[in-house]
Formats: C-alpha cells, sequence, structure tokens
C-alpha cells in the first residue's frame, strides 16, 4: 500500500526525521485559510500516489493567500498519469541550500533490502541515474542484524558530501533504514532531503507498505486527517466581502448588501465565539481575496467580545498588503472598549447594520466608477 506524501510524512516525523511546517487542504478555500494562518510563502502539492508530479504541474509556490487560492483551484481535480487530485498539502516554502537523495527498498535480484543515496536530488534523480550512474550510491545492509549509526555514516561519506554533513546525513539514513523495518517497508524514500538554514529536512517522502503486514499497520491506514477549519469560507461572485459572528447575522448581511444594489464576495461566518486570532485569520482571508474591493464586517457581540474584534481588525490592518476599504459593524458585549480602540487606531464604525451596509456599497460603486 503506497501512502500519500502527507501521511508519509507524519510517520517520519514520528522517527524522528524533521518535516517543514504543513496541512491538509480539500478545497480552495481551505488552501487559502491555511495559507493565511501560516504567515509565510508556502509550496502547494498535489496529493497522488504516482510520481512526475512536479513537472505536470502539480506542485507551484504561493507568497500570499490569495495566491494559494488561485494556484490550488488550479491544481485541484487536474489529472497527473490518469489519477485525479482530490487534496493538497500546503506547506511552508524552505530556503533550500542543497538537495540530496536517500532511499531504502528492497533488490529482489539479490533478495535483501538496499539504501540508495546521493548528494545529487530532485526531479532529475532518475536521469542521473542513467547518465552518471557513479553518483548513485548503493549498501546493502545485512538484514539478519541491528543496522547501526556508523554504518549509516559510512553511506554519507560515500555519497562525497562534505565532512560536515557525514554525521547529520549519516543520521537521516539511520532514520529512515529504521522506518523502512519496523512499517514492514518496500520503499521508504526522501527525495529531495534538503539542506536548509534550520537543517536537514525532509521536503518529500515516499512510503510504501507490504501489503500483507497491514494487519500489523492499521493505524497507518488511519492517519488521513486535515486541519480542522476555524472559518466557514464560501466564494460568490460579488465584490463586497461579508463577514459576520453567526451564520444567520451573515446572510442577514449578505440581504442587506444586496437591498442596496451591492454584490456579496464572500460568505464569512466566523461563529459565535470568534477570538482576536480568529477575527485576524478572517480578515486576511478576504483581505487577500482578488475580487473583493470592500470588507463588510457585521458583527453582534455576545460570546464574540468586541475589544476582541477590535484588536483582531487593528492587527489585521497593520500587516495587510492590499489597501481595501473596511466598513465596521460593531456592538454588543465590551462595545465601548472595542468602539474606543477603533477610534484611537483611526478606524471608522457604525452601529447600525442597515446604515453599515449602505456605506459599503456606496464606497464599492465610488471604486468602480473610478475605474
Amino acid at each position: 500500500m503506497r501512502f500519500f506524501e502527507n501521511v508519509a510524512k507524519r510517520i517520519f516525523n514520528d522517527e524522528g526525521i524533521p518535516i517543514l511546517e504543513g496541512h491538509v487542504a480539500y478545497s480552495p478555500e481551505e488552501a487559502m485559510t491555511i495559507s493565511s494562518e501560516m504567515h509565510v510563502p508556502v509550496v502547494i502539492k498535489a496529493q497522488v500516489l504516482t510520481g512526475g508530479r512536479g513537472k505536470a504541474g502539480g506542485v507551484k509556490f504561493a507568497d500570499n493567500p490569495g495566491e494559494a487560492l488561485k494556484i490550488a483551484d488550479e491544481i485541484l481535480g487536474m489529472e497527473i498519469k490518469g489519477e485525479k487530485v482530490k487534496h493538497l498539502l500546503i506547506e511552508e516554502k524552505a530556503n533550500i541550500l542543497n538537495e540530496f537523495f536517500v532511499s531504502v527498498s528492497i533488490d529482489r535480484g539479490a533478495r535483501r533490502p538496499v539504501i540508495i543515496a546521493s548528494k545529487e536530488g530532485g526531479v532529475e534523480i532518475e536521469n542521473l541515474a542513467k547518465t552518471n550512474p557513479e553518483k548513485i550510491i548503493k549498501y546493502y545492509p545485512n538484514p539478519l542484524i541491528e543496522f547501526l549509526p556508523y554504518e549509516a555514516r559510512e553511506v554519507a561519506r560515500k555519497m562525497g558530501v562534505s565532512s560536515d554533513l557525514i554525521s547529520p546525513i549519516g543520521d537521516m539514513i539511520w532514520k529512515l533504514y529504521n522506518v523502512f523495518e519496523k512499517y514492514d517497508a518496500d520503499t521508504a524514500e526522501i527525495n529531495p532531503l534538503v539542506l536548509t538554514d534550520d537543517g536537514l529536512i525532509a521536503a518529500d517522502a515516499k512510503l510504501v507498505v507490504e501489503n500483507d503486514s497491514l494487519f500489523r499497520h492499521q493505524d497507518l491506514v488511519e492517519r488521513m486527517h486535515y486541519k480542522k477549519k476555524a472559518v466557514d469560507f464560501v466564494q460568490l461572485d460579488g465584490d463586497i466581502a461579508v463577514i459576520g459572528n453567526g451564520a444567520g447575522l451573515t446572510l442577514t448581511a449578505m440581504d442587506m448588501i444586496k437591498l442596496n444594489g451591492g454584490e456579496p464576495a464572500t460568505f464569512l461566518d466566523i461563529g459565535g465565539g470568534a477570538s482576536e486570532q480568529i477575527i485576524n485569520q478572517a480578515l486576511n482571508l478576504v483581505l487577500n481575496y482578488e475580487p473583493v474591493k470592500v470588507v463588510f464586517l457585521n458583527v453582534l457581540g455576545g460570546i464574540t467580545k468586541a475589544d476582541d474584534v477590535a484588536r483582531g481588525v487593528i492587527k489585521a490592518l497593520e500587516n495587510v498588503e492590499r489597501d481595501v476599504p473596511m466598513v465596521i459593524r460593531l456592538t454588543g458585549t465590551n462595545e465601548e472598549e472595542g468602539q474606543r480602540l477603533l477610534e484611537e487606531a483611526g478606524i471608522s464604525y457604525e452601529t447600525s447594520m442597515e446604515k453599515a451596509a449602505l456605506k459599503a456599497v456606496e464606497i464599492c460603486n465610488e471604486i468602480k466608477a473610478k475605474g
């Protein structure tokens, strides 16, 4: 049984092999949410059980949540060697200094495990095996005795890496072999194993487990989980982003926008107990969604506290790259403190939803009139 990269990486990480921060997305909106939460450029990877996804356009980079949304929409649903992409891995983009290749598999002819390694990793490893086979190192551990760390370091030395990398790369090889043995694998592979400013990291992971041994590893089959969404985000065809704390309040705000001649660009429900962090995340989502010309934030504080909303708004506006007008309706629990914080930050607000909705539509119309 072959496992998706995101599952293989979690298994590798459990065995001490460092990986990049990453989360699974099943929709463009989830990809955008994850990118917004991570606050860094990301790589978006199609999760398929076949090779060659990079050359097929299944691996791309995004500098902000808006780009993540577009790229995820492009990759989801595409076919790579006949396999349809149904989910994505969103990872932090690494600053790669060097790439290596490390794999453990079964040599059927020799009837024993083989470690294959090279100091040149990445998408061209297959071509390297054909054009410069001497750069591919093979080592056959004895399957009847324990594979020791010094043997792994010897493999690293034969790869021709610099002396300061022999020990850390040897450690990665030793841990990968342990994964191979522990999970009855046919193949355990890292390509590329990358050197970054933070050390060695598995930038990709491949794990194929012998089917007949799966009864011993049922936990592996059940590990396809993804990060739960903190907000409910739906793309629409308009240009006014609508955010509310509760589905009913959000829908009412959308109705008010429509009543005044505007068109909602989003339905974004932050829930009844939204924190400062969730407010900030929600605003980052819509502010990075390119069709949005105006943001309408409609909050009637109950469990959600108006001062938390105000702090989230202020924090989001400090870091935003796009200049998008925002209309805020803020009343309810701790409204005086919340309104004071907005005033001190120079951010205007309304207490009437009707007035706020009308104002959002008017501002949007002015922007469109200016072209």
